[in-house]
């Protein structure tokens, strides 16, 4: 097994397929054994178990005082 992600509020999460609107980037809105996150394309809002959304991770940007 490979290592836990950290995730926090307020990363954007870089999905390996996208959302249905065409965009594979997701913010995090809320954590704990529940993952919410909001697409960035469209704004849709999604509550999905923790190991689910962790398998579905290519990339995690950092967000709040490291953004770019």
């Amino acid at each position: 097994m490979g290592a836990i992600p950290v995730i926090n509020v307020g990363d954007i999460l870089e999905m390996k397929k996208p959302h249905p609107c065409g965009v594979n980037t997701f913010k995090v809105l809320r954590i704990g054994s529940d993952l919410k996150i909001a697409c960035t394309g469209c704004g849709r809002s999604l509550t999905l178990e923790r190991i689910k959304v962790e398998k579905m991770i290519k990339r995690i940007h950092r967000g709040g005082e490291n953004e770019e």
